[in-house]
């Protein structure tokens, strides 16, 4: 899961990219880029921490130019190392950049192909920098020195057929334009929309339409599955179906936990999709356990705020805010390694212990998946006196691991995985544990926008949506997550990236 920015202005876009990273901070908080292009000169500022961190103001002087994109990092492929950061940038040909959000998962035949076949180099770890190359790859095969938009289709028409996996990214091509595109599953979100100002119409494409109402861009419409975006260098918007049978798929996971609750995904509000959660979660709640002994409905913020209401207006039973949560610790879900997040816990929350005094508490959270930090909250709960401590997920139980951009690669890390409700109940330390059905989760949503038929459901179930992941994949692709987080313990500490004048 990361977060993409990319925008066409009539005037400098460097503060308007900075100010759609920060909103979209909570996509990922490992690592912060922006590239922009100046009278066909890039400028590129990108390091190790948050946008506010990374991007000071005499990096901001430095970032000229009307069209850019931006990235903000939440590492999955590759290492922590500063060379990851993105965007990511190939000189031949034209000059092209790209940040990128998902996963793919012929990254590593494709990167051996890249160099075999194409006599590209590959230069990091991460399928970015692959998905670029094979971009640019595909622009230098049409031979061309002014590239039509047909020519930018036609690229990525050939794109689609050697890529696999997710993919939701910007690209820039200097001289030429900013470019946008989708993996054929719309597994990734991605959206785009456009103001007008006195000089004519300008455009943004970001990962969630949130960053598109903080700068008041109007909201055109979702990037679809296998649909191609492009602006030219004269402003003028071009969108073209690019892939065979595309079919949109998003990743469930999207509405449980990475969206912003202000955000609209593919015709869901994020909002709405939580409050159907919370509302099906109570209604399993009173048919399972209709005898219940709860005294009061707390929810473990943020995320679950919004599908706790329902359960305690369902249950007619008082809903509490017991949690209070520091705003200065980031989501310790998306933090790179499992001691920094089991570190932040207890840093992030502190308990009001008058709502937990002698009580048969109820926590309800959006999901539970490598259990540590559910097993803390409810230790919490009952050092402040609770006198039952039972937990609710609005979501499944997460049983495999995602392939698709979400750090949830290892089965042995996954608490569900080959452990009935009782044993992981047991390891959480809660008196008793309620999940909810994934067919009520699918109906939530289907609520929300009954045109998607198929949802990326993955990790609750094991069914793949692009049909490649054998169990030999998962058992390699397991081991390079482990043999990254142990290089990664060497790198983090290094310097950030600073082409401040032009590359």
């Amino acid at each position: 899961m990361c977060g993409i920015v990319g925008l066409f202005a009539h005037a400098p876009v460097n503060q308007d990219l900075f100010d759609a990273l920060t909103v979209l901070q909570h996509r990922g908080q490992d690592a912060a880029g922006i590239m922009t292009c100046h009278e066909g000169q890039l400028y590129l500022r990108k390091g190790n921490g948050l946008v506010r961190d990374v991007m000071r103001y005499r990096h901001m002087q430095r970032l000229q130019g009307n069209m850019g994109i931006g990235h903000v990092r939440y590492p999955t492929a590759g290492n922590n190392s500063e060379a990851q950061a993105q965007p990511f940038y190939v000189n031949s040909p034209y000059g092209i950049t790209l940040a990128h959000n998902g996963n793919l998962t012929n990254a590593q035949a494709l990167s051996e192909d890249l160099f075999r076949t194409d006599l590209r180099h590959i230069n990091t770890t991460s399928d970015s920098e692959v998905l670029l190359n094979v971009f640019a790859h595909e622009l230098q095969t049409l031979g061309k020195i002014h590239l039509e938009p047909k020519d930018i289709f036609k690229a990525i028409s050939q794109l689609h057929q050697r890529v696999k996996g997710a993919y939701a990214a910007v690209a820039m091509i200097v001289n030429h334009g900013l470019v946008a595109f989708r993996d054929p599953h719309g597994i990734r979100p991605l959206v785009y929309g456009e103001r007008t100002n006195g000089k004519g119409k300008e455009y943004m494409i970001a990962s969630e339409s949130v960053a598109l109402d903080t700068l008041e861009f109007t909201n055109i419409t979702d990037v679809a599955p296998g649909e191609a975006v492009y602006i030219d260098a004269k402003g003028q918007l071009h969108k073209q179906q690019c892939a065979v049978n595309p079919e949109l798929n998003p990743c469930v996971f999207e509405f449980v936990y990475l969206a912003r609750p202000d955000s609209i995904v593919d015709g869901i509000s994020v909002y709405h999709a939580r409050m159907e959660m919370g509302q099906r979660l109570a209604e399993k709640i009173k048919r399972e356990w209709p005898d219940n002994d709860i005294d009061v409905i707390i929810p473990i913020p943020d995320t679950s705020r919004t599908m706790a209401l329902p359960v305690a207006n369902t249950l007619n039973l008082p809903f509490r805010e017991a949690f209070i949560k520091n705003r200065y610790i980031g989501r310790t879900f998306i933090m790179p390694g499992q001691n920094l997040r089991k570190k932040s816990v207890r840093k992030k929350l502190n308990p009001i212990e008058l709502e937990f005094k002698d009580k048969n508490v109820l926590l309800v959270d959006d999901s539970i998946v490598r259990g540590t930090t559910s097993k803390q909250i409810v230790a919490m709960a009952r050092k402040s006196g609770a006198r039952k401590v039972y937990f609710a997920s609005a979501a499944p139980a997460v049983r495999f691991p995602n392939v698709y951009g979400i750090d949830m690669p290892a089965r042995t890390e996954l608490i569900a995985h080959n452990r009935s409700v009782e044993e992981v109940c047991k390891f959480i330390g809660a008196d008793k544990l309620i999940y909810n059905d994934l067919s009520d989760l699918i109906n939530a949503l289907k609520a929300c926008n009954p045109n998607i038929k198929r949802f990326d459901t993955s990790v609750f179930d094991g069914e793949y949506i692009t049909g490649d992941i054998t169990q030999a994949y998962l058992d390699a692709l397991e081991q390079r997550r482990t043999d990254s987080t142990t290089q990664d313990e060497l790198v983090r500490h290094s310097s950030v990236i600073d082409l401040g004048n032009s590359i």
